[in-house]
């Protein structure tokens, strides 16, 4: 079993955080998904037409994240949080990038509420994952780069487990070890909000949304919440 938490110090600079932890057993990611596949066809669409624009930095949902990046010390028009860098991508080329299943479904989700997301093959991870400030002396290797080590910034909150890194500058880049593919069967999805009394409904329409897309091709799906007031979840 694997622990979800966020650390004290962590809960304490952002007390309305909550986060939705989607896990899936059984995952059957080489299937199609003609669901995840009309979702993100919609998306497009309305874009298309104009019925519909992604949240840009200008969106208290992206605004707030942005703010969040800044207090680490991380320049977030430089280094984006995930769901502003792919509603800008969306934006700018008016589709979204096909990946596998899996994980057009999380980034449908994510862009249509304007909420951050990842992901995380349990199989790969070790130990308990924790949310909290880097030393400085962790490693990471970015998603599609295996040969590459980066230290993240002393201060810089990052996903972590017993191994390394698990994402950098909280939300902006998962790494290439836990990275989700068509052959994962075990996998958490995670959802942020830094702004629960505002956002909250979203986080948990969202997080209904993306496991309505995972049930027809897994075995188990649950949703776990994790905030500063319950900040630990076992999956």
């Amino acid at each position: 079993m694997t622990a979800f938490r966020i650390s004290p110090a962590v809960a304490n600079a952002f007390p309305d955080t909550l986060i939705a932890v989607v896990t899936a057993t059984g995952l059957r990611g080489r299937q199609l998904w003609p669901r995840t596949a009309a979702a993100v066809k919609v998306l497009e669409q309305d874009l298309a037409v104009g019925a519909w624009t992604p949240a840009d930095e200008s969106d208290p949902r992206i605004e707030a994240w942005h703010t969040a990046y800044r207090s680490f010390g991380t320049n977030p028009r430089r280094i984006r949080p995930s769901v502003d860098a792919l509603g800008r991508r969306l934006a700018k080329k008016g589709t979204l990038p096909r990946i596998n299943p899996a994980v057009d479904s999380y980034n449908a989700v994510s862009v249509r509420h304007g909420l951050p997301a990842g992901a995380f093959d349990l199989d790969h991870v070790t130990g308990d994952v924790e949310i909290r400030y880097a030393e400085g002396t962790e490693t990471f290797t970015p998603l599609g780069e295996p040969d590459t080590v980066e230290n993240p910034k002393a201060g810089e909150i990052i996903y972590t487990d017993t191994t390394d890194v698990l994402t950098r500058h909280w939300n902006h880049r998962d790494a290439h070890r836990t990275r989700v593919t068509e052959d994962s069967t075990h996998v958490a999805f995670v959802l942020e909000t830094l702004h629960a009394t505002r956002d909250g409904h979203l986080l948990t329409t969202a997080a209904d949304e993306l496991r309505d897309l995972l049930t027809e091709h897994c075995a188990q799906s649950t949703v776990h919440y994790l905030r500063p007031a319950h900040p630990q979840a076992t999956l």
